[in-house]
């Protein structure tokens, strides 16, 4: 699947992940990019870096949402591509208050249905389309630190799931993608324990957007390591759950973290 002379949204474009893929679209020749973010200021800048268009978008928002729809099939007749990537983390385990929680269920979850059910209909009668969802190593494995972010972002994989099977046939191409630690705003303060294979450059995450769309594959894994951990979870869930446990107490005990067979 090619970008070029695509029509494209990115939902929470105006920094990190979001941006680059908005960067990285441009190189590759979009026939337009739609960079959508609450930050108005932030999308307006990078919509003029890529010479694109700025919507300004809540994706906590359905109706802002089905506008942001609505526009781009007005103003360029299609969607070709939409990038529902917008996200946000909160620390700590159930605990973390309710409003904080319904939060993140919105915009790491609700967002991607809203964007699904706006935009997944038009894609079919053009006879096809692509939407993929920024989800995280965090919904195929776990996230230490944060429940909200763990299960909102299995949540998250699981609607990319859904969406692939009953879409798939009708010309819906879905893509999950799920990286570890990626140097963004949200890590500032530093990946935490995902990021105990490194943390990439959001530039590195786009191209492997790029190639995961050219090959055609449902989950993007710019981390390589995630697919090996992934195998050992399944393989023995029980000794996968120990070796989580033994890497949460190392993380907040605060011993240097290395790659673990547990991850």
């Amino acid at each position: 699947m090619e970008v070029r002379e695509k029509v494209v949204i990115v939902t929470g474009g105006a920094l990190g992940i979001g941006r680059a893929l908005c960067q990285r679209f441009a190189r590759e020749g979009a026939r337009a990019i739609i960079v959508a973010d609450v930050n108005e200021a932030g999308a307006k800048a990078v919509a003029e870096e890529v010479k694109g268009r700025a919507v300004i978008c809540d994706v906590r928002k359905e109706d802002d949402i089905i506008r942001l729809i609505r526009f781009t099939e007005e103003t360029f007749g299609v969607v070709d591509i939409l990038c529902s990537n917008a996200g946000i983390i909160v620390l700590g385990g159930v605990e973390v208050a309710n409003n904080d929680w319904q939060r993140i269920w919105e915009i790491n979850v609700l967002a991607h249905v809203y964007a699904a059910r706006a935009v997944i209909p038009g894609m079919i009668k053009r006879g096809g389309g692509v939407f993929m969802i920024t989800a995280s190593a965090a919904g195929l494995l776990s996230q230490i630190g944060s429940a909200p972010y763990s299960v909102t972002k299995h949540a998250a994989v699981g609607m990319a799931e859904n969406l692939s099977i009953t879409y798939g046939e009708q010309g819906i191409k879905v893509f999950a993608l799920c990286p570890q630690a990626v140097e963004t705003e949200m890590t500032k303060q530093g990946g935490g324990v995902a990021a105990v294979d490194g943390m990439m450059k959001p530039e590195q995450l786009a191209e492997a957007v790029i190639e995961g769309f050219k090959r055609e594959q449902f989950l993007i894994l710019p981390h390589p390591e995630v697919k090996t951990y992934m195998q050992r979870k399944t393989a023995d869930y029980d000794r996968w759950l120990q070796g989580m446990r033994r890497l949460q107490t190392r993380f907040f005990q605060g011993v240097p973290l290395k790659k673990s067979s547990g991850r």
